[in-house]
């Protein structure tokens, strides 16, 4: 008992003098250049590549450690990382340097009757506690991105990727210090106790500012049942893909293909795939036999699995499961009508797709479906920061306060206003 007590002691006083470090290296970070913000950045991506073989393999161990414990193929391609996989960390980071500098921006100016000028200007949020599982990536994209929105950050990663996620972080702190910046500035947390999860989500004693999970859905219902502090999240990546019968059957079938199958393991892959009942008889089996050419089991309700072959019959739970995994729930719908409303019922808010040529389809579409991204005629598997354009991304939000959507580096900051006046007083 005392030996457990004296765990949780040193567990409580290590995180809280992260939190305090962070919160210090924070008001660094809220002042430092834009100039020194890039070069450190750009050394981040250069000490990557100089430790390619050292993450390597650090992720070897993981990766081992993984198939050990019968972990999925799904799971072990989010955690594995190869050479390409690595340069393309080291790319995202140098986008990121090469990004605007988002901080001093002044989003908005107006003067008021009384000779006043407002100004509402963008400002960093302060420390941000990331939680993620099994993506060792995660560890580069949110320290590079909450760094050029001049934030400190702790990174809370998974057991799962723990030797290559502090592999990743090395890379990182070297940049830090080549450019003159507190190391202090991206910490990982040392431990795998789930108590310093706890602990980092009760804020840290206010060193915590804003938390961001990325993982499961267990993961994130803690995260949010248990946070003191604003939490960017979303539970799954629930996504649909609809096929009107306007839609090109070629375009449809490649799209549908990619979105579920290029990756199965990230929030971005389609779950569920709507097919217009009036493009049953055309588009349905071409569609199926493309999914399960790829490799895809299939599963559909008696309509489809009426003119499809090859189908396992589809229960209430798939149209209410995001897989990450080679399944996909294959549902007719009556129009883009009955898409919506499946949507609306069993999707995420994540991601949905539409496949038409009728723009009256689409432009009802975008309009009626509540999710953070739509796509028409495109792969859900867009869903993605870099793909915005952003660099990088820590996580796609679903909610509707503040951030939604990719969560980048402009979805990193607050906002402050700066009033210029002449001696105005109030009457």
């Amino acid at each position: 008992m005392l030996d457990e007590v004296s765990e949780r002691s040193d567990i409580v006083r290590i995180m809280e003098e992260i939190g305090q470090r962070a919160k210090a290296a924070s008001k660094q970070l809220a002042l430092a250049s834009s100039e020194r913000k890039h070069a450190a950045l750009i050394a981040m991506a250069d000490a990557l590549m100089r430790r390619q073989d050292v993450i390597l393999n650090a992720n070897a161990l993981d990766v081992a450690n993984a198939r050990e414990t019968g972990m999925s193929t799904a799971f072990i391609d989010r955690l594995q990382l190869d050479a390409g996989r690595i340069r393309a960390m080291a790319d995202s980071l140098r986008a990121i340097a090469d990004q605007g500098d988002p901080i001093g921006d002044v989003m908005a100016s107006w003067r008021r009757p009384n000779g006043l000028i407002i100004e509402r200007v963008r400002t960093p949020l302060g420390v941000i506690g990331v939680i993620y599982e099994s993506r060792p990536n995660v560890t580069a994209d949110a320290g590079a991105l909450c760094l050029k929105a001049g934030n400190a950050v702790i990174l809370r990663g998974g057991s799962d990727s723990l030797n290559s996620s502090n592999a990743i972080h090395a890379g990182l702190v070297e940049g830090l210090e080549t450019a003159g910046l507190s190391r202090d500035a991206i910490q990982m947390v040392p431990t795998t106790d789930r108590a310093a999860v706890g602990l980092l989500l009760s804020g840290l004693g206010g060193s915590v500012d804003v938390i961001v999970p990325r993982g499961g859905r267990s993961l994130v219902e803690r995260v949010q049942a248990e946070a003191r502090v604003p939490v960017f999240a979303h539970l799954e990546g629930l996504n649909h893909v609809y096929v009107d019968k306007s839609a090109d059957l070629d375009m449809a079938r490649e799209i549908t293909v990619n979105s579920k199958m290029r990756r199965v393991g990230i929030c971005g892959a389609v779950e569920t795939l709507l097919i217009d009942r009036a493009a049953l008889q055309t588009h349905a089996a071409p569609l199926i036999a493309a999914l399960q050419v790829a490799g895809c089991q299939t599963r559909g309700d008696r309509a489809v699995m009426a003119v499809a072959s090859g189908m396992e019959p589809a229960t209430e739970s798939d149209w209410q499961s995001e897989y990450l995994d080679a399944i996909i729930a294959v549902r007719v719908v009556d129009g883009v009508e009955g898409a919506i409303d499946h949507i609306e019922r069993y999707g995420s808010h994540h991601t949905d797709a539409i496949i038409a040529e009728d723009p009256a389809v689409v432009e009802r579409f975008f309009r009626e479906v509540d999710s953070a991204i739509i796509l028409h005629n495109a792969s859900t598997q867009f869903a993605d920061g870099g793909e915005f354009g952003m660099g990088g991304e820590i996580g796609i939000a679903t909610g509707r306060m503040h951030a939604r959507g990719p969560v980048g580096v402009e979805q990193l900051t607050s906002f402050k206003y700066r009033v210029h006046g002449k001696g105005q007083t109030r009457p």
